[in-house]
């Protein structure tokens, strides 16, 4: 297939879903680690599709879901001291942090300019010497080279106000965090394809044979993610745990040697807290020490406490797949995506946002229909 509207075909979706429900014999949970799977389930409708013995949860690859509240501290720390202009990503605005968020200190005056590229944010900087610009750098590995890129562009330039404050997470240490935990019930997973695009599939077999788990690398159509949980249901089937790659029109075993190279310039692995869930070992980039100079944390000795997170938000017991987004008790009461308790309801790719903008409707949908087919209306 070469087209996108092929991935969206209804009848190829048809008969995927047709061959889950026969071959289905046992229970099984599977995880989609990234919120652009989770929306792509719930938006077409996928998990009201497969069978009652599947259980679909939402995994932690949502990057503004998981950073944590201390982070988001640190970057309105940074929005309110003098001739400090913070880019950042749209999603990120509306994080809540201890106190503020970024949207709220621009509000009250702090300079925070949405950007669509960290590239951007080097033009911003060379355009006001007179100001230090500070790239809020988040994402997976996904958005990891084009941060590292930013930083080496402004090295070559000789940009001296530019920095950048990094909360970049990895998903196959997060991957190992929750089977580990003593209360997994993952049985197999689906990963992310854009992630394996650029880090490739090599570091998923040893997570596979270790915790003998099905992952299936795939995309974000419809099509995408059927023939993946397919894949991952036929493996669990027959008692295998191997590492499958249904999104072999983008993704090699080996990456993106390139992208890999620029990471691996300019970031060194660290630890990371990963909101709701806390932290893990070796699960991030932080800038190394050949472009130090360039790490907002260093250039303005951010130290500041860690931040306790808001206890009324489950995000933590969601994106370790143990709970779904309606057993929130706050769900679409309290929390909402104009007043968010937890990130997992502001980003575009949270689950709980996912589950407010698209499986409300179709329960009005399904209840409209009810009321049409029994004469109510």
């Amino acid at each position: 297939m070469k087209y996108l509207s092929e991935y969206r075909d209804p009848e190829l979706a048809e008969e995927f879903i047709k061959e889950i429900h026969r071959i289905t014999t046992k229970p099984w949970t599977l995880m989609e680690i990234c919120g652009g799977q989770t929306h792509s389930l719930v938006k077409n409708g996928i998990l009201d599709m497969l069978p009652d013995k599947i259980t679909m949860v939402h995994g932690p690859g949502c990057p503004v879901c998981v950073t944590s509240v201390s982070v988001i501290d640190e970057a309105v720390y940074l929005a309110q001291q003098p001739n400090v202009i913070v880019c950042s990503f749209g999603d990120m605005l509306r994080v809540p942090g201890s106190h503020k968020n970024l949207l709220e200190v621009k509000a009250e005056g702090a300079d925070v300019r949405i950007l669509y590229s960290p590239l951007e944010a080097v033009v911003v900087a060379k355009e006001n010497p007179e100001k230090e610009i500070v790239f809020f750098a988040v994402g997976f590995e996904t958005t990891a080279p084009a941060n590292a890129l930013s930083v080496v562009q402004a090295n070559k330039m000789g940009i001296e106000n530019y920095s950048i404050l990094a909360s970049h997470v990895l998903v196959p240490p997060a991957m190992e965090a929750i089977l580990s935990d003593a209360e997994n019930k993952i049985d197999a997973f689906l990963a992310a394809g854009h992630v394996c695009t650029i880090m490739g599939m090599e570091e998923y077999y040893p997570v596979a044979a270790k915790y003998k788990t099905p992952i299936v690398v795939t995309g974000f159509e419809p099509v995408d993610l059927l023939q993946g949980i397919l894949m991952a249901v036929q493996q669990l089937e027959k008692g295998e745990y191997k590492v499958e790659n249904q999104y072999a029109r983008y993704v090699l075993r080996e990456g993106n040697k390139m992208a890999q190279d620029t990471i691996n310039e300019v970031f060194t692995i660290s630890d990371r807290i990963w909101r709701g869930i806390g932290p893990i070992a070796q699960s991030g980039y932080e800038v190394n020490e050949q472009y130090k100079k360039f790490n907002a944390r260093l250039k303005f000795n951010i130290d500041l406490p860690v931040a306790l997170e808001n206890k009324e938000c489950i995000s933590g017991a969601i994106m370790k797949g143990l709970k779904k987004p309606k057993q929130c008790p706050n769900f679409g009461t309290r929390c909402k995506p104009e007043h968010p308790l937890g990130a997992p309801m502001v980003s575009s790719e949270g689950a709980c946002a996912a589950y407010y903008h698209y499986a409300q409707e179709d329960e009005l949908v399904m209840a409209a229909d009810k009321q049409i087919q029994g004469g109510y209306l």
